[in-house]
């Protein structure tokens, strides 16, 4: 096989293993929990309970958040801090919750998607996914329209919404391994 063949062999291995890994993603996030096969990551009742806003405003990055550089996301303010090594919030902004919260603690970027179909059938963009409860992926994304509708809640979803604009940031600050800690 000449080298410009086995280059395009190569080129089209690549390109069906990640579709074959993206179908894969969407197959699994949108299934009953009774058909997957995964035992949750934790216990529903565990699920954090949304909370009293914090006195000292939405620019300071939470007490108790941990240290250096993470995403800090807060199920009871639907807030999230890009927080810099220096613990000074370098961006703060309001997210439209997913129906399923994640459990408060650390974690770390486990994937990224540039575009995909959220699971309410929603063309997203920049997502980025640290952890999943019962099956169900949970991440932060952008419509690519805009939109930042309340899901519905007879669906379990974990998309955590934002604007395009704070995708766009969340999508440069979070790469892969980045720390993201979920606060009450």
């Amino acid at each position: 096989m000449s080298r410009s063949s086995s280059g395009f062999v190569a080129g089209l291995t690549a390109a069906a293993l990640a579709a074959v890994g993206f179908l894969a993603y969407q197959a699994s996030a949108s299934a009953p929990d009774h058909l997957t096969g995964q035992k949750p990551d934790a216990d529903p009742s565990a699920s954090a309970s949304r909370s009293p806003k914090d006195k000292a405003g939405p620019k300071a990055v939470p007490a108790h958040s941990g240290a250096g550089e993470r995403v800090i996301y807060s199920v009871g303010e639907d807030r999230v801090w890009l927080v810099k090594a220096s613990g000074k919030a370098q961006r703060t902004y309001k997210v439209t919750p997913s129906t399923v919260d994640p459990v408060p603690g650390a974690y770390a970027v486990s994937s990224r998607s540039g575009t995909v179909t959220g699971t309410d059938g929603v063309p997203i963009e920049h997502v980025v996914r640290f952890t999943s409860v019962d099956g169900i992926a949970i991440g932060f994304s952008s419509a690519v329209d805009g939109s930042t509708p309340k899901p519905d809640p007879s669906k379990k979803t974990g998309g955590i919404r934002q604007s395009r604009e704070n995708g766009n940031a969340m999508w440069e600050f979070a790469t892969i391994s980045a720390k993201v800690v979920v606060v009450p």
